[in-house]
């Protein structure tokens, strides 16, 4: 890199910190996937967002928030549609809810690889 290049922040804490552990990160997006064969698995993953939230760096730290609201906000989401299946419009929505937690997940994964807070973490969509 040569000095007329503007540094880019998310390159500078991978380089910085080049060995944080995000393996329990990487765990709690696999058992989010999981639950759709084994359901109590979120519960665990989001157990698990909230022990390891605040003891990494802080692009980590924003995984783990990512991996909590996608937790809540979707406990959220499956309720309503849950509910609204009972008229039968329900179905749809938790078709929708399941691709949206994929869609989640990837992007969790692919900000992980790359050492970088996942974009969006305050959204309520993707």
């Amino acid at each position: 890199m040569n000095e007329n290049e503007p540094l880019d922040p998310d390159r500078v804490v991978a380089e910085s910190d080049p060995s944080p552990d995000t393996t329990m990160a990487m765990v709690v997006y696999a058992l989010y996937l999981a639950s759709f064969v084994v359901g109590f698995t979120s519960l665990v993953g989001v157990v698990i967002a909230y022990v390891y939230r605040g003891k990494g760096p802080a692009w980590l730290d924003e995984h783990y928030r990512y991996q909590i609201r996608t937790f809540w906000i979707g406990l959220l989401y499956g309720a309503v549609a849950g509910l609204l299946t009972l008229i039968v419009i329900g179905f749809p929505l938790l078709i929708a809810l399941a691709v949206w937690l994929i869609i989640r997940c990837v992007k969790g994964f692919k900000g992980l690889q790359e050492k970088r807070a996942p974009d969006n973490v305050d959204t309520w969509l993707v």
